[in-house]
């Protein structure tokens, strides 16, 4: 049985929604809950601004400029691949032991990578922080809805938003400045201290299960070497000297994810929870929008600084400004959707998400063809809302009509498929800009029409998001519906 269908009914439930306060984080029986969750999230948030910070230091350091995109790929790969298998580890020892372990992964990839003598030290270090970082973050996610009562959980997401504007804005600041009065080496180790009060923070309120509520432990090893083969061809499809060779990639990582997916349908110890991408469940279509919103932003995360320097000759502080503007819409949005007393209210919004991201790239693509760059701070604006208003609320419903024994797997799966959804539309916005000629070299002319193919393929592939989101409205409706007679509807009821 369902959570959602648990709690069928629920004007009790619908009171207690009301009930809850930002000020409850801060008490005593949340506070090291609400501290140990954001200080997860903020591992990964911070590592990752300060490294793309630091990094490029470390390269003139050691040479090896070719390998500084294997940095980052290592990395994702890695994260993907440990976020895949977090929930089986949690089942299987229990997340307590899960986090240190992870956190302990993670620390020993932050001393290697900071005591690196070369670039092939700083690619094993960033391999074990992707490893554990993952696993980090998959876990965290899947102890919301344990550590938190419902009402709390959409403040949670609204706290952990804040922690990835604050990691936007604040993360190449301070990088910047370790970087540039230190060493690029401080920017990878000042990890270590928020580890160590990490795992003091997860051995104080993190429980560990019963010994007689433990089971053995079966990790997909060969579905898993598939996941992150999959990303491995995204990510070389970057490196591609040709666009036919880019494509090649595109498909055989598209067919190795296709079968890897079907697989795990028919395995006993699976992955991914049964529903998974099904157009015919709300936790399908659900994982949909999780999967499609962050590919369709990818476009601005990869190309839009460039396009402030090169196309309005913006510096490189005011064109990063519109990166951290998105984030703070995000945040802002997110906070305020959480305040939010009615959840009815909040499902309803979720299709709202989708809606402002293709208006913003939709600004974004118009902003190119017409080359005023005002349109381009109102839409990342707009994009940030879009993220704001529905990503908290989509995720705790996701979590809500999943069975109880499924449940860490939806939690464990979201951050996954977010950072799946960045690397896919990294390579296949890559592809759309270098089959129009897209080069540093080309003329302003070139960039400008490489530039508006690549926005235009992310507005079509928000709108499908935004078909997913309205159909998830739709199949949570016709859930509620479909309960007994007498019963109000499930807690995602719209």
């Amino acid at each position: 049985m369902s959570l959602a269908e648990q709690n069928l009914g629920a004007d009790t439930t619908q009171q207690a929604e009301a009930e809850g306060r930002w000020s409850e984080l801060l008490q005593p029986r949340h506070l090291a809950a609400t501290v140990t969750l954001c200080l997860g999230v903020a591992l990964f948030a911070f590592n990752e601004f300060f490294v793309s910070t630091a990094l490029p230091t470390a390269v003139e350091e050691f040479g090896g400029a070719a390998l500084l995109s294997w940095a980052f790929t290592l990395y994702l790969v890695f994260a993907i691949v440990g976020g895949a298998m977090a929930a089986n580890l949690k089942t299987g020892f229990g997340a307590r032991k899960t986090l240190i372990a992870a956190a302990l992964v993670f620390a020993t990839g932050t001393v290697i990578a900071t005591t690196a003598s070369g670039m092939p030290q700083v690619l094993a270090g960033r391999l074990l922080q992707g490893f554990g970082e993952g696993i980090v973050a998959a876990v965290c996610y899947a102890l919301i809805p344990e550590l938190f009562p419902p009402r709390l959980v959409p403040k949670v997401f609204g706290a952990e938003a804040i922690v990835w504007a604050t990691a936007a804005f604040a993360g190449p600041l301070i990088s910047g400045l370790l970087t540039e009065h230190w060493s690029w080496r401080a920017a990878f180790f000042v990890n270590i201290p928020a580890v160590a009060i990490f795992v003091a923070l997860v051995i104080a309120i993190v429980r560990q299960p019963a010994r007689g509520a433990k089971v053995a432990v079966a990790v997909p090893l060969p579905r898993l070497i598939a996941f992150g083969f999959g990303v491995l061809l995204i990510s070389l499809s970057n490196t591609a000297d040709n666009g036919y060779a880019m494509a090649a990639l595109l498909v055989a990582a598209l067919a190795v994810f296709v079968g890897t997916i079907r697989s795990d349908r028919r395995a006993p110890r699976s992955i991914l929870p049964p529903d998974a991408f099904s157009v015919s469940k709300p936790l399908g279509t659900g994982l949909w929008v999780v999967l499609l919103m962050p590919l369709a932003q990818s476009s601005g995360s990869v190309y839009l600084v460039y396009a402030l320097q090169r196309l309005w000759d913006f510096g490189p502080t005011a064109a990063g400004f519109s990166s951290a503007l998105m984030a703070m819409s995000w945040s802002g949005t997110a906070i305020l959707v959480a305040s939010l007393r009615s959840h009815a209210m909040r499902v309803r919004l979720i299709s709202t998400g989708p809606l402002l991201l293709c208006l913003g790239l939709v600004g974004l693509t118009l902003a190119v063809g017409a080359g005023e760059y005002r349109l381009v701070f109102i839409s990342q604006i707009a994009i940030g809302a879009g993220f704001g208003v529905c990503w908290g609320t989509l995720s705790q419903l996701l979590m809500d009509v999943s069975s109880i024994e499924e449940r860490d797997k939806t939690s464990a799966l979201l951050p996954t498929l977010q950072s799946a959804g960045y690397a896919i539309g990294a390579a296949v916005f890559g592809a759309t800009a270098n089959a129009r000629g897209f080069d540093e070299g080309a003329s302003d002319r070139v960039i400008s029409a490489a530039l508006l193919a690549v926005f235009a393929l992310a507005c079509i592939i928000a709108a499908a998001s935004l078909v997913f989101g309205i159909r998830t409205r739709s199949l949570v409706r016709q859930k509620a519906r479909a309960a007994p007679h007498g019963q109000a509807g499930t807690r995602g009821s719209v």
